[in-house]
């Protein structure tokens, strides 16, 4: 079986049985190790994941110098990495020239890439999506698309978030998710459904991120229009119970970002050292496992659920 065939049926399998794969968007480099030792010492599938804004705001030199630094510390039966948002238009609201970043993504031996149109119109978004999953498929590279609008990562402040929730304000819409997924052939769909992506710029950066509710049962309509597993961005900061019954209802993976990216800050920023840092991201992603999802020995469950059918 192809490592990509398997990937996509453990994703499947997961959004099937209600089991969470969690991906962790990596900061700084320091953190790629912690994140791979956790996801093996608990025997948990989830992903390691780079972005264009870790690489244009923070302090990850390049999408190849992030894979050659992975390879050192992953371990297949539990690790997988990602491409996350790779931005036709960006948060700034600048174009970007994502042409050639999808391509050193799959050319870097990403297991999977995001293309993220979703500031365009439909029909752009459908028709770049499309030409990004000819180009990774091609390859045995699977990809993530995005329908709606995650905010949060914007110049700005977010407007009030209750306002934001009733009145869902770039929330995707379930008929118009079916007829992307037909269209694009896409892997997996990150959708809008109440999340937010956590601040990256100033003082709010620091600030504990607003605690978002999901709208489950658009969940369930997105899951049953369009038939792929659902991704959720902005995983941190949501209520419990929420998290937990957009798992059960076909969210399948789920970015964390801020949870393990503020505890790496502080430490340093108090005058701890990387390794002491690294110790924090550890706990703090045993923590979501166990505590949170109660996912530890996932990596082995699904194994067994794609070994059965």
């Amino acid at each position: 079986m192809k490592r990509s065939d398997r990937l996509a049926r453990l994703v499947r399998a997961a959004a099937r049985n209600g089991i969470v794969i969690p991906a962790f968007n990596v900061f700084y480099m320091p953190l790629i190790k912690p994140i791979c030792d956790a996801l093996k010492a608990h025997d948990t599938l989830g992903m390691v994941e780079i972005s264009r804004i870790e690489i244009q705001k923070f302090e990850v030199p390049s999408i190849s110098a992030a894979a050659e630094e992975y390879r050192k510390y992953a371990d297949p039966k539990v690790t997988a990495l990602h491409l996350d948002h790779i931005p036709v238009i960006d948060e700034d609201g600048l174009e970007v020239n994502w042409h050639p970043l999808i391509e050193e993504g799959i050319q870097s031996g990403y297991d999977s890439v995001m293309i993220d149109a979703s500031r365009l119109p439909f029909e752009e978004n459908v028709e770049i999506t499309a030409e990004v999953v000819r180009m990774a498929h091609t390859e045995g590279v699977l990809v993530e698309a995005e329908l709606g609008s995650v905010l949060g990562h914007e110049t700005g402040p977010l407007p009030p978030y209750e306002e934001l929730f009733e009145s869902k304000a770039g929330f995707t819409d379930p008929e118009q998710a079916r007829e992307f997924v037909k269209r694009t052939n896409v892997d997996w769909l990150s959708v809008s459904v109440g999340s937010v992506h956590g601040a990256i710029a100033g003082a709010a950066k620091n600030e504990a991120k607003v605690e978002a509710r999901l709208d489950i049962e658009r969940i369930r309509q997105l899951r049953d229009a369009t038939g792929v597993p659902l991704v959720l961005h902005g995983g941190s900061g949501i209520r419990l119970e929420y998290v937990r019954e957009a798992i059960a209802n076909g969210i399948a993976k789920i970015n964390i970002a801020t949870d393990i990216r503020q505890p790496y800050d502080r430490v340093l920023s108090s005058g701890g050292s990387i390794e002491e840092g690294q110790k924090v991201v550890f706990e703090t992603i045993s923590d979501i496992i166990v505590n949170r999802y109660g996912i530890q020995g996932s990596a082995s469950r699904l194994e067994r659920l794609i070994t059965s059918q």
